[in-house]
Parts: structure tokens; sequence; C-alpha cells
């Protein structure tokens, strides 16, 4: 019995051990198929600048988003970083020797995965055990992976519950119009078509704009110069408010009092207006002699202030008496007065003539209606003195012995004899009576 039983315990626990040898190795093998550890592969490296935190051992190997590997193992080597990725062989015949890689999250939040780029040309070889793959390093799949790096930080720091939010609300807008953001995004691209031909007009702009803005900058000071005038303009207007109130309350009141003189007076206005329309033709007409007319009264000034002695121990008028011949007697139907002179505005220059000026104008009389009698003289000509006369002057204390003296007459004779067109011997007695006392104490010069 003792020995039976010792059989049995011995064998009791050779049957326990293989249990439990069998239970590790159930795991062992368990653990080796998992990790593909019977699986055939084709190892290869990739060799990435930089792999990110989530991209693990195990990940996923795809081409054109189908399954052909994993991750067998991640190292850094200083410079960048090499993965071990063990390949279908089946799928790595299929797959040519120049093939390039990406590193892509699954997901916003996912681990990454590697993602083999066919080439546009690809190669006649094929990946086989111990080839190398580069990691893709044409602009775009630069640019996507710089895009993801410099989005995860955001979204790292993103409330997880107010994204889960934004990213809820964006799906209930977007749910349902596909079709029109994409036409939306179609007429946009439209858009964008036809501005790309004006975009070197646009930068040509946009150069321009800098001289424009550097001109404001320059005339910055004189315009807040301005602003600060016009504030001050301001204020005034409001200190003068109620001024400004009372002003425009007279202004009404004027506007009243006008519209009421203009309803009841328009028509009279208009009228006039109407009536004035000839004489103002007249000035239009003769408008052009104005300016003479006035410089030829501004150049008088001189010669009438002298005229009345200014600057002179002589004050008073001083004026040269001419007597020319009479224009004759009215004849009746000869003399008629009427306005026949139509030779339209015109000026003379009397500081250009001789001195003294002549009977008549240049161009001939003034047109009147009368036949006018020939000029006593020409324009170059003058009275002569009779001979052995010359203009005298009596002391003080003999003026009395002047008065009707026989020289006085035979002056007063001599002067009168041109204008009765007869010599100064014929001229009456009485003239100097009459004519005398006109002349008398003034000075009479001869031409």
């Amino acid at each position: 019995m003792s020995g039976r039983g010792a059989v049995t315990t011995v064998k009791r626990r050779v049957m326990g051990l293989a249990l439990l040898m069998s239970m590790v190795m159930f795991v062992v093998l368990c653990l080796a198929f998992y990790n593909k550890a019977f699986t055939a592969s084709s190892d290869v490296i990739l060799k990435a600048a930089s792999t990110g935190n989530q991209l693990l051992p195990d990940s996923d190997v795809k081409v054109r988003g189908m399954i052909v590997g994993r991750v067998v193992e991640v190292k850094s080597t200083g410079k960048g970083a090499e993965l071990h990725l063990a390949l279908q062989p089946d799928m790595a015949e299929k797959i040519p020797s120049n093939v390039s890689a990406q590193l892509l999250p699954r997901t916003l939040f996912g681990e990454r995965y590697v993602s083999l780029d066919m080439p546009k040309e690809p190669s006649s070889k094929t990946l086989a055990s111990g080839g190398v793959i580069e990691q893709d390093r044409t602009r775009a799949g630069l640019e996507l992976e710089t895009v993801l790096a410099d989005t995860m930080p955001v979204l790292q720091a993103v409330n997880p519950e107010d994204l889960a939010s934004t990213l809820n609300a964006l799906d209930h807008a977007l749910s349902g119009r596909g079709d029109q953001v994409g036409d939306t995004l179609s007429q946009l691209n439209t858009y964008l078509d036809g501005l790309n031909p004006s975009v070197p007009d646009l930068r040509d702009n946009l150069r321009e704009l800098v001289g424009v803005a550097q001109t404001y900058e320059q005339a910055a000071p004189d315009i807040i110069s301005a602003l600060d005038n016009f504030s001050t303009t301001a204020r005034t207007l409001v200190d003068q408010k109620q001024n400004l109130q009372k002003m425009t309350g007279q202004l009404t009141t004027t506007s009243g009092d006008l519209t009421t003189f203009f309803n009841a007076n328009g028509k009279n206005i208009i009228q006039l207006a109407d009536a004035q329309r000839p004489t103002l033709d007249v000035l239009s007409k003769y408008s052009s002699s104005f300016p003479c007319f006035l410089g030829e009264m501004a150049e008088y000034v001189p010669r009438i202030r002298k005229a009345f002695g200014e600057g002179t121990n002589e004050p008073g008028l001083h004026v040269t008496l001419e007597v020319a011949a009479h224009r004759g007697k009215y004849e009746p139907n000869q003399d008629e007065p009427e306005f026949a002179d139509k030779r339209g505005p015109r000026c003379y220059n009397f500081m250009e003539h001789l001195d003294p000026m002549p009977e008549y104008p240049p161009d001939g009389p003034f047109k009147d209606g009368s036949v006018p009698p020939p000029a006593s003289r020409p324009a170059t000509g003058g009275l002569n003195p009779a001979a052995g006369t010359s203009p005298q002057s009596a002391p003080a204390g003999t003026a009395t012995q002047w008065v009707n003296s026989p020289a006085e007459q035979d002056m007063v004779a001599t002067v009168l004899a041109p204008a009765l067109g007869r010599p100064s011997s014929e001229v009456p007695d009485w003239g100097g009576l009459l004519v005398g006392p006109v002349l008398r104490g003034a000075e009479v010069s001869y031409r």
C-alpha cells in the first residue's frame, strides 16, 4: 500500500508539472502568434527625420489604405529615426523599391501609421529584405506633415469638451449640406481663377500703396493740426450755439420776408430785368473801352491836382482858356439833333497827343446831327499871339490902372478876334466890357 501510494504521489506531481508546462507553452505560443513570430516577413528599414510620440511598435504599414505590414521597432539615430518594418512577402513583391513613406495619423488624436506612397515612375525592382525606404521629401508631403505637427500642439492645448462641442456644432451645420459646400467651393475656385490674372496688377497696386502710405505719413502732422483746428472751430460753434440759433431764426424770418417780397414783386423784377436788357447790351458793347477810360481818369488826377495849385505857393484853379471859332448858327433841317455815331467803343490816349488838344478827335467830330464847321486849327496847330504881345503882369499897386485900360482892351480884342472871325482891330469896344471881367486876374497863354 505504501509503495502504491508513493507512486501515485509522484505521478500526480508529474501530471501537475506537465499541466503547468502546457499552460506556459500555451501562453508563450499565444504571445508568439500575437507577435507573428511564426509569420514570414520581409524586413526593411524606413529612415525618417522624426516620428513623434504617436508612432509605436506594431503600428500599421499601409499602401493605398491596405495593411501590408507592421512596425517592428523604432530606433533613434541622433539625426533622425530608423523604423524596422516587417512587410508581408507577397505584398513586398508588388511594391517598387523606390517607394517613399509618410507618417500620418489615423485621426486627429489617434496614433500614427506608415503610409507607403507609390511613385509616379515605379522601379522594376521590388522591395526585398534589407531594403531601405526614404521618407517623402516632396513639398506636398512636407507641408502635410508640417500642418499636422503644428495642429497637434493646438489640439492638445484645447479643452477636449470645447473641441467636442465645436466639432459637434460643425457636424450639425454641415450635415446634409455637402452639395452646397461643394458648390460654394466650386464658385470660390471660379472666382480665384478669375482673380489670378489680376494678381500682378494687385501686387503693383500694393507697391504703390506703400508710396501713398508714406505720403500720408508725411502729411500726418498737417492732418493732425487741421483736425486740432477743426476741434477749435467745433468748440466755438458749440459756445456760440445760442447765437447761431438766433441767427437761424432771423434768417428764417428774412427768408419769409423775401419770399413775400418776391411773390408780390416777382413779375415786376422780371419786367425790370427785361427793360434793362437794352442798357446792358449797350454797356456790354462799350465795355472794352471802360478800362481805358478809367485809366485815363486815373492819369488825370495829377493834372487836376496841379491845376488847383497843389504843391505850389499859388493855390487856386489854374486853367488855360482857349476861345475857338463859333460853330455857326442853327440851320433847320440840317442841324437836327440825332445819334448817328456808329463807330463803336473807342478810347483816346490824351497823354500821347500834343498840348493843347485838337478841337476834334483824330477820327472826326462827334456825329450828333449837326454840320460841324472846319476845325479852327489842326491837331498840330495853335493860336499864335498878336505880334509884339506877350504875357504880362502888373504890379499889385497898379492893378486899378490896368482895368479898362487900352492895353487891356487890346489884349481882349486879340483873344476874341479868332472866335469872331475878324481882325483884332475890328473887335467892338464893348468886348472889353463883357469879357474883360471874366479874363481879368487869370493867366492867359497864347499858342
